[in-house]
């Protein structure tokens, strides 16, 4: 009972602060993600350990620089999902701007976009379901807090009239979908324990990886369209990618390696901006010792 009524405050809290102007969400944003840094120290080592891992050339002063700055930039995009999902229609959409070809995205011909993890992954759905005229598809993990389950739930289906199925139903249907001519969004640069990853390089280290974009194109014959979210102190820039005409390939594992190549990329133009505050490389292949 406690519990759910701290979560009614907390999303209470979130409506709330909607109405504040964009610099003092930032700003109390910048405040948490530092009394986070503080005070997650488990989690603030598992970003430092990652950094170290993709990033060996920073010395120490460096990293840990960029350990604070991603905390930071994960306060304030978390935040930021109050105006996201409850700020007027117009105010959201005048801080989220869309670049690039959209031509595709438009189209009838089925689409998958890939959207990597970075912090502004809402911000970029948000784009996608509430200015592109289709019927948009996804997946989402279902929250033990119900509260907080339904709120998640409610603000990604905000826009337009997408389609979330939950990573534990059967995801033939989106692939049916795909085939009608259908748009799906997916964020495959992890693992979500499915059998089907599998270990490709991450900034050179083996890391599990989800091979759902490969498989999803080819059942679907579909194309992929890689769509990238930068945090903006005007609030988001939601960036269109060229078309990946040469995908997939046929092999899943070099396909899904190729995925993280070409991710690896984006991330470096922004590197505070990933989602380095995940255990990316928890699993290890037979007989490795654990990197946590």
């Amino acid at each position: 009972m406690i519990g759910r009524l701290l979560s009614q405050a907390y999303v209470g809290a979130m409506r709330l602060l909607a109405r504040a102007p964009l610099g003092v969400v930032r700003a109390l944003g910048r405040g948490f993600g530092w009394v986070l840094y503080a005070l997650a120290i488990p989690r603030r080592r598992v970003v430092h350990t990652n950094l170290k891992l993709c990033f060996p050339h920073l010395d120490e002063r460096e990293r840990r620089d960029l350990v604070k700055r991603n905390f930071l930039c994960f306060a304030q995009s978390w935040l930021d999902r109050s105006w996201l999902w409850h700020a007027p229609p117009d105010v959201v959409q005048g801080r989220l701007r869309l670049l690039g070809d959209d031509s595709v995205l438009r189209s009838s011909e089925p689409v998958i976009v890939f959207s990597p993890h970075f912090y502004g992954l809402d911000a970029g759905w948000m784009v996608l379901s509430g200015r592109i005229p289709r019927r948009w598809s996804g997946l989402y993990a279902e929250q033990s807090n119900k509260v907080l389950d339904q709120w998640l739930y409610e603000g990604r289906t905000r826009f337009g009239d997408p389609h979330l199925v939950s990573r534990t139903e059967s995801t033939k249907s989106l692939a049916a979908t795909l085939r009608a001519g259908g748009a799906l969004c997916l964020l495959p640069d992890t693992n979500h324990g499915s059998a089907q990853a599998k270990f490709v390089p991450f900034y050179g280290t083996l890391a599990a990886t989800a091979t759902s974009l490969p498989r999803f194109a080819r059942m679907g014959r579909a194309r992929v369209v890689p769509v990238i979210t930068r945090m903006t102190p005007s609030g988001y820039d939601v960036e269109i990618q060229p078309v990946w005409d040469d995908y997939p390939g046929g092999d899943d594992v070099a396909d899904t390696a190729l995925m993280n190549a070409r991710l690896e990329g984006w991330i470096n133009t922004m590197p505070e901006q990933y989602w380095w505050v995940a255990k990316r490389f928890k699993l290890r292949p037979r007989g490795e010792p654990p990197i946590y």
